[in-house]
């Protein structure tokens, strides 16, 4: 805080302190909302985070898969990861909270999974916490998968994971990359992908398929919707021109002038 306060640019921060661009983006954006709060309830006079100086975000491109793409990829990682990559890429969820999920909170009645946990590895320990906007969200689930899931979780115990390490525990993120993911990546042909760009793809699809940008984002389980745009704003220019082109036709049938 003392840092941001005395206006050193993020950046330096980052090299001092051995961490990212992208990790600073999002450290400056808690902590500029809590010294936010802290102004309105005048407990400070001013925000001192505002007006710092930022790195930029990572310069790469966010990977966008089509059905083509996600279906290759699942069937390249066979059974170990092919349910695993298609819940991934067409709900969204981030990696902690699919290997924090647990066979009660899934209900294929409604075809929904219920986001109230996520683990994150740290110094090789398995820590469990709230997703990581802290709020609980229940997330559609396409009925193909709601299907396959459904064979997953066939007689098992309400408190296990529904996808547990090949040895059992908790699936750590490391492990599944390097004997699971890479490999499917390698074979199927679809390349320079990360699992977190399945995340995107599950925005992308949602998207292209009619979601607005409050469902992505409950989705997704941002912050706001604000958060959303910022990070899709891409996503939705398509629809904006359809808005566009409705409005016009609307405008053009009512209008007393037309003949």
């Amino acid at each position: 805080m003392l840092l941001a306060a005395e206006g050193l640019a993020n950046a330096e921060i980052a090299r001092r302190v051995g961490v990212s661009g992208p990790t600073v983006l999002q450290a400056h954006r808690v902590l500029s909302m809590v010294l936010s709060l802290a102004v309105r309830d005048n407990r400070i006079s001013r925000n001192p985070a505002s007006g710092v100086r930022l790195p930029r975000g990572s310069s790469r491109e966010h990977r966008y898969l089509t059905h083509q793409e996600v279906a290759a990829l699942a069937h390249a990682a066979g059974d170990d990861g092919g349910l695993v990559i298609q819940v991934l890429a067409y709900t969204g969820l981030r990696f902690g909270e699919l290997a924090a999920l647990r066979v009660h909170r899934v209900d294929l009645t409604r075809r929904r999974i219920l986001i109230a946990e996520s683990v994150t590895e740290v110094r090789g320990k398995a820590v469990f916490g709230d997703p990581k906007t802290h709020a609980a969200r229940a997330v559609p689930v396409p009925q193909f998968l709601a299907d396959q899931l459904a064979a997953q979780v066939d007689e098992q115990p309400p408190d296990t994971f529904v996808f547990p390490a090949r040895r059992g525990g908790v699936l750590r993120l490391r492990n599944w990359r390097r004997e699971v993911f890479n490999p499917a990546v390698k074979s199927s042909g679809v390349q320079e992908l990360t699992p977190h760009d399945l995340r995107h793809t599950a925005a992308s699809l949602a998207i292209a398929a009619g979601a607005n940008v409050k469902a992505v984002q409950r989705m997704l389980g941002h912050a706001s919707a604000a958060m959303t745009l910022d990070v899709y704003s891409g996503l939705f220019e398509d629809d904006l021109d359809g808005v566009a082109e409705r409005l016009n036709e609307h405008a053009y049938a009512q209008s007393p002038m037309r003949t």
